[in-house]
């Protein structure tokens, strides 16, 4: 089966009820240990000693520095979904507080993590998180098995989500999906309290193209999309930069 991923969009009110959310589990712990120093030489030493320098911040309270096993940051972010995981920071010496990871620094070069941060919510707190969608049932899709070309739009959506009540994934089934049809957001049942960042428009998630590649439609809606991503505020890093 052919896939083909590229940034196109076609809005269409059609398409069947394919969505279904998959809920988060139990709030994993996440152990972080507090960090005395700050400042580059600070956030260099951690790095020698195979930890990754980060930040907890918000929440009404004072940041606070911390550091977390390079090993075990690097192994969450490899199995993927961290930076839309709930977790239960356990740092020592303070309370347990609910967190999302807000942003991981790479090394320019190797790409491996050399900071974090993470944002304190309550339960209530009302956060945009970016979901990632999975694609399910490929092999048995009737427009894929026709000749068709799967085109994913999104790889993830994002939503305005509470803290309680973030979704892990969302799942789409490809299997009776025809050529020429489309999965929007308005096909997906959000959990109460959630819904997407983009409220303007009825955007298209994926779609399955006919033989041949996209249509004249899709290349025109392309050109048309630009989603302009709604910015986050964080602390800076400046031991970072």
């Amino acid at each position: 089966l052919r896939r083909q991923r590229q940034m196109c969009i076609r809005d269409r009110e059609d398409g069947p009820n394919l969505w279904r959310i998959i809920m988060a589990g139990k709030i994993p712990d996440l152990e972080l240990t507090p960090r005395a120093g700050t400042g580059k030489g600070a956030a260099r030493q951690a790095r020698r000693d195979g930890l990754v320098p980060g930040v907890v911040y918000g929440g009404g309270k004072e940041p606070q520095a911390i550091t977390i096993p390079f090993n075990i940051l690097f192994k969450k972010l490899k199995d993927g979904g961290f930076m839309s995981t709930l977790f239960n920071l356990k740092v020592e010496g303070a309370d347990d507080v609910r967190a999302v990871c807000r942003g991981v620094q790479r090394h320019v070069v190797k790409d491996l993590p050399t900071h974090i941060d993470f944002l304190r919510l309550n339960r209530d707190s009302r956060i945009n998180m970016n979901i990632p969608v999975h694609f399910l049932n490929e092999e048995t899709s009737v427009g894929l098995k026709k000749g068709g070309t799967l085109t994913i739009v999104r790889q993830e959506v994002e939503l305005m989500v509470t803290a309680g009540n973030i979704p892990d994934h969302i799942e789409a089934d490809l299997e009776n999906l025809e050529i020429g049809q489309t999965i929007n957001i308005s096909d997906i049942t959000l959990p109460e309290g959630t819904r997407p960042v983009i409220a303007d428009r009825d955007f298209v998630i994926a779609n399955i193209a006919a033989p041949g590649g996209a249509t004249d439609e899709e290349d025109e809606a392309s050109e048309a999309e630009a989603d302009v991503d709604v910015a986050t505020d964080t602390p800076e890093s400046d031991e970072e930069k």
